[in-house]
């Protein structure tokens, strides 16, 4: 039997859903031609790629090492379609990036706006997630591009330096702002917060900032979105801690400094270091690293 390309999506179908109904229902054929085909491809290569005893359907060790090559050569082939679909000129193309949620509010507006008014013809795919997620997914080239901050990273992840992020606690417009100066962190363990959920980068950011100064606020409301923060903290007297960039001449959010203030971190573009780089790829690089430059971003340092 000449092996084709579907026998490795159907090996790899099963295996992710541990289920040949389920697989089946995913790839949109009858189970009894599924089975059949992974039986072809296990008679081919003379070994049993999934043990079928259990109530879960599970890769044996062949399969496991048979399915790290088969993963990796539909990646590589996806990867050689785009590239030859790639158009130099950007009359056409496609961009998939990944970012963090705080890039959501305040920077993937003017970065898409960039890319329309540039690329016309270009489309983009953008999925906000963790920044764990976004590395996992570049690797198995879900993503092109990603948005998150810089190291530690995966192996395989590069990542360049775009400008510094502040952070700075933040209420809504009606909130009694601290006219002595910056509030002292002690003076939080008073304070109720709205904060990001402990899934995403930013939240260890703040948890790290507080338990090094023994402080404890009541966490009232967590939130996996910047933009439900922010509606938040204009509803209610709640506070929460927000990128500069974002706060920054808000006419419905009130920064208030602390004392000392947290600490900056290093906003990267990530991508997988061995990836093909589109012109789209490349064209978006550029004039992302102009956009911070041109908003006078903090350069990182």
């Amino acid at each position: 039997m000449a092996l084709e390309l579907r026998h490795l999506r159907y090996l790899l179908t099963v295996a992710e859903h541990g289920s040949f109904t389920r697989a089946a229902e995913d790839l949109h054929i009858s189970q009894p031609t599924l089975s059949q085909q992974v039986r072809q491809l296990e008679r081919t290569l003379g070994s049993q790629l999934l043990d079928r005893s259990g109530r879960t359907v599970r890769l044996t060790d062949a399969g496991e090492a048979y399915a790290r090559h088969a993963r990796r050569a539909l990646r590589d082939l996806a990867a050689a379609e785009r590239a030859v679909h790639d158009v130099q000129d950007l009359s056409r193309g496609h961009l998939r990036l990944a970012v963090t949620p705080t890039f959501t509010a305040y920077l993937v507006g003017p970065l898409t706006a960039e890319l329309h008014t540039r690329h016309p013809g270009v489309t983009l795919t953008v999925r906000e997630m963790p920044q764990d997620r976004i590395e996992t997914g570049l690797l198995a080239d879900e993503f092109d591009l990603g948005i998150g901050f810089r190291g530690p990273h995966l192996p395989g992840i590069a990542a360049t330096a775009l400008f510094t992020e502040t952070l700075t606690l933040v209420a809504g417009a009606g909130h009694p702002a601290d006219q002595r100066g910056p509030l002292p962190v002690r003076e939080l363990a008073d304070r109720q917060l709205a904060l990001l959920s402990g899934d995403f980068a930013t939240r260890g950011h703040i948890d790290g900032y507080l338990d090094r100064h023994r402080v404890s606020p009541r966490i009232t409301v967590e939130a996996n979105s910047i933009q439900a923060l922010t509606e938040i903290v204009q509803c209610t007297p709640l506070v929460t801690v927000l990128p500069d960039a974002l706060t920054h001449g808000h006419p419905h959010l009130t920064p208030i400094p602390l004392d000392p203030a947290l600490p900056t971190r290093t906003v990267a573009l990530l991508q997988r270091a061995d990836a093909y780089r589109s012109a789209v790829a490349l064209a978006f690089t550029r004039f992302t690293h102009d956009l911070v430059r041109t908003r006078g971003y903090p350069p990182a340092s």
